[in-house]
């Protein structure tokens, strides 16, 4: 019994030795010492060393607990009520639920030399309280810089067109870049939005006066378009009409008929040029 409990023990101190790890629990002896002594007090002063020892966290929350300035085995814990060790053991509460922050504008040179006013929001949250604690001294604010950071590189190696247009885009490849940055804190980038682009004055104006004459382009284009149809509907018409004699003497009738139809006091009866004609040759 006793040579192979003295053989488990050599294996067990060689493989931690080889592994460079410490067994699991190992807080040495003035940690054993530390320990005994809280679980006396919490024995000796019962039932008023409760009020040190029960802990509640609400349903959002998470508690990390540090014994002896290690984390405690087994993660974090809540929601609910949970035990502590006075004076060995501390614990730290994390905000499950969604935070935002609007980044505040950024002044941003685009790749084609034009700074532009550029602000977004972002949403996120942490999964793993236990990394958000221990890899980053605060989560949140180390998110929130890194995301103006994210926002002024990537609109760095775009064009203006592709700014003022593709912002969906944009998004998505910023969400990704910050998604990326910030598993290992524990934090979940949820969702990124480009909110607005202010472009400077002049610009504005350059870009309303280049909209402007493209429109008036646009509109001359259309109107000769429309009178280049009208020309050709007027051909045609007249081409009908030579055709028979009798076609012109009905139009001017119809022409008399629409006069008189706004009762007008005086009407312009049209005289057809064949007829001056007709008495220029007698006389």
């Amino acid at each position: 019994m006793s040579e192979t409990y003295d053989c488990s023990f050599c294996k067990l101190s060689l493989q931690c030795e080889e592994n460079e790890i410490q067994p699991d629990g190992d807080i040495g002896c003035c940690g054993c010492v530390l320990l005994g002594m809280s679980i006396l007090m919490l024995i000796l002063f019962f039932p008023f060393s409760l009020i040190c020892a029960i802990k509640i966290v609400q349903e959002y929350e998470r508690a990390v607990i540090f014994r002896l300035g290690r984390v405690k085995q087994g993660g974090a814990v809540g929601p609910g009520i949970f035990f502590l060790l006075p004076c060995v053991d501390t614990f730290k509460s994390v905000d499950l639920r969604t935070f935002s922050y609007d980044i505040p504008p950024q002044e941003i040179l685009t790749k084609d030399s034009v700074t532009v006013a550029v602000d977004a929001v972002f949403y996120a949250r942490i999964f793993d309280p236990t990394m958000s604690v221990i890899k980053v001294s605060d989560a949140q604010s180390s998110t929130k810089l890194l995301a103006a950071t994210t926002l002024r590189n990537i609109l760095g190696t775009k064009a203006l067109t592709e700014v003022l247009s593709d912002r969906e885009h944009i998004s998505n490849t910023m969400e990704e870049t910050l998604d990326a940055a910030t598993h290992p804190w524990g934090v979940k980038v949820e969702r990124v939005e480009i909110k607005d682009v202010r472009l400077p004055v002049q610009m504005q104006r350059a870009m309303a006066a280049e909209a402007e004459s493209a429109r008036e382009a646009r509109a001359k284009v259309i109107a000769a378009e429309g009178e280049m149809k009208a020309s050709r509907a007027l051909k045609e018409a007249a081409d009908i009409i030579s055709e028979s004699p009798s076609a012109l003497q009905l139009r001017y009738l119809q022409t008399l008929n629409t006069i008189a139809a706004e009762k007008n006091s005086t009407i312009i009866f049209p005289v057809p040029v064949d007829i001056i004609t007709a008495f220029a040759k007698k006389k």
